[in-house]
């Protein structure tokens, strides 16, 4: 069992698993199928500290944008306990540790909520499942890379 899945809150369910991934893979799409969601957030995210600011200077944006977008679905990969996701998460929480970027464990907070306010803005089907499905899903990854710092 991958270390991401030993936090979940599933009643171990692989039906449940499933259909949450579904759920949040139909959002993500929607999403995207709007031009701008990407930008939406990181717009979001930037207005939301002068720490997130300084942290993305001198970043390349169009580069950052598809990090991210792999992230989404390494994420569902790693929930499934595919251990090509498990990898990767491993790859980002040491990238982001304190050694390297120095990702303070308060910021994936501000990134949550940023990412969640463009979810509703951007996704029309957008309801408290969805929403409770996407921060479900993003809390095991968020708290894995907190773990990591």
């Amino acid at each position: 069992m991958s270390e991401i899945l030993k936090h979940q809150k599933y009643s171990n369910s692989e039906s449940m698993i499933q259909e949450d991934i579904a759920i949040f893979n139909d959002s993500f799409l929607r999403c995207q199928n709007k031009e701008g969601f990407l930008d939406r957030f990181y717009e979001l995210f930037l207005a939301s500290s002068k720490e997130v600011r300084r942290k993305f200077k001198n970043t390349d944006f169009r580069k950052q944008q598809m990090a991210l977008k792999s992230s989404f679905y390494m994420m569902m990969l790693t929930i499934q306990g595919n251990a090509r996701g498990q990898r990767y998460l491993e790859e980002i929480a040491e990238l982001h540790n304190s050694k390297r970027l120095d990702i303070k464990p308060e910021l994936y907070n501000l990134w949550l909520d940023c990412l969640m306010k463009t979810v509703e803005e951007y996704d029309p089907q957008y309801n408290e499942k969805i929403g409770r499905v996407w921060r479900s899903l993003m809390n095991q990854g968020i708290r894995f890379m907190q773990s990591r710092y």
